[in-house]
């Protein structure tokens, strides 16, 4: 079917050349850019971001992370090895048959090289497959689901931002650590949700908490009042979202009217981000402890990326947006390093560079036989209002968790890739 809903955007080299990216050896031969150039199918590089644009999601990523992705271009030069880099997107409703549907039409027909961002892990699972099928590269940023890289890994397959197994270590080991023994769970019924609930779980259990319980619930619903009365009459310690986006902030706000935090239970958004503090607050969500990736406020380089990002979007980026930007970035410069848009030969250079990027930070990060990117993650506590001293100050960071311990290790990993 014709993506008649997506947005096609030609990015042009309206911006100077970072690092000569874009250009050949020095004092190449002008024969040495046709040589390369030879490499790129249909004469362009072409890179589709597709992610919830209209539904619970959207501020999650949705038009932002398409905004970063043609940061990404316009920063490395709007062209690659002499060719033109376009940009489309596309809403997938969070419905993995359209999300497969538009990946197939532009693999097949439309001539797209990376399909990118993926948030909403069902669609995130089905495109790396398709993916994997048409020897493309798919890198998921907005997905939350540990599957990517273990047993449904892929040769051409990537996982950027974060995983459940992350979020699980951040928050989930903080909240035991800090006495919350017990834990119900509020899950989102899909394959995010069931694997964050189940990841989240086990951490709880190995420290020497206990899970009594849990509660599906379906995804972008209004009213969370049955779930929340269930968690509620459970007397658990903490009731666990394993939800995200508007399902994530709905039942933060409906607690509130219940009374829950009230009566001594503690809420841990198991994946929360500065979309959600803003949405609800600073006096509905302080306090409350999550794990993200990026936060524009912490360093002179994020604060410089995230003022540009500002100008462009009127709001702060959060991680997904930010990690969006990064794998843009990382993928063109691993088109640049093969010579070629060719799936499986730019997968194997994505390997082989490592990050660097307002993303990753001081710290960069590396590229994993998983597809696993690594990189720090940070524990944050949501600020007091009175602590807040400027427009989207809301974060105190607790801890920097480095790359090597936030992700499950490589060691212990289900991908075929890794065991073979």
């Amino acid at each position: 079917m014709r993506t008649s809903f997506a947005t096609t955007l030609l990015a042009g080299a309206a911006l100077a050349l970072v690092g000569g990216l874009a250009g050949g050896p020095a004092g190449a031969p002008a024969a040495w850019a046709q040589a390369a150039g030879a490499g790129i199918s249909g004469d362009v590089v072409k890179i589709g971001i597709l992610n919830d644009q209209s539904g619970p999601y959207a501020d999650f990523g949705g038009k932002g992370s398409v905004a970063a992705a043609q940061m990404a271009i316009a920063d490395f030069g709007g062209t690659v090895l002499g060719k033109k880099i376009e940009l489309v997107s596309a809403d997938h409703q969070n419905k993995p048959d359209i999300g497969v549907s538009v990946a197939r039409q532009w693999f097949d027909a439309e001539g797209v090289d990376m399909i990118g961002e993926l948030t909403t892990s069902s669609v995130a699972l089905a495109v790396q497959e398709l993916a994997k099928e048409r020897g493309k590269v798919d890198i998921v940023v907005g997905a939350a689901t540990s599957r990517l890289t273990g047993d449904a890994c892929s040769p051409t397959g990537f996982h950027w931002a974060y995983d459940t197994y992350s979020l699980s270590r951040g928050t989930g080991g903080a909240v035991v650590q800090s006495g919350g023994k017990t834990w119900y769970f509020l899950t989102a019924d899909y394959a995010f949700g069931h694997q964050l609930e189940k990841d989240t779980g086990e951490f709880v259990k190995a420290a020497g908490g206990k899970v009594v319980g849990s509660v599906r619930h379906p995804l972008n619903t209004a009213d969370f009042s049955s779930f929340l009365l269930q968690a509620q009459s459970s007397g658990a310690q903490v009731i666990g979202l394993a939800n995200a986006g508007t399902d994530t902030t709905n039942a933060i706000k409906q607690a509130a009217e219940f009374g829950i935090t009230q009566g001594g239970q503690k809420l841990a958004g198991l994946l929360f981000t500065l979309t959600d503090a803003h949405a609800l607050g600073l006096p509905t969500a302080q306090g409350l402890t999550l794990t993200e990736g990026f936060y524009w406020d912490r360093t002179d380089e994020s604060r410089a990326w995230s003022q540009r990002y500002f100008e462009k979007m009127q709001r702060m980026p959060n991680m997904i947006q930010a990690a969006t930007y990064s794998s843009v970035l990382h993928y063109l410069k691993a088109v640049q390093a093969a010579g070629t848009d060719e799936g499986k030969a730019v997968a194997a250079k994505m390997k082989e560079l490592p990050v660097k990027d307002v993303f990753v930070g001081e710290n960069g990060g590396k590229v994993r036989a998983d597809g696993r990117m690594t990189h720090d993650m940070y524990l944050f506590e949501v600020k007091k209002p009175s602590d807040s001293k400027k427009p989207w100050d809301y974060y105190t960071l607790v801890r920097t968790i480095p790359g090597d311990e936030a992700f499950l290790p490589l060691d212990k990993s289900a991908c075929p890739l890794v065991k073979g």
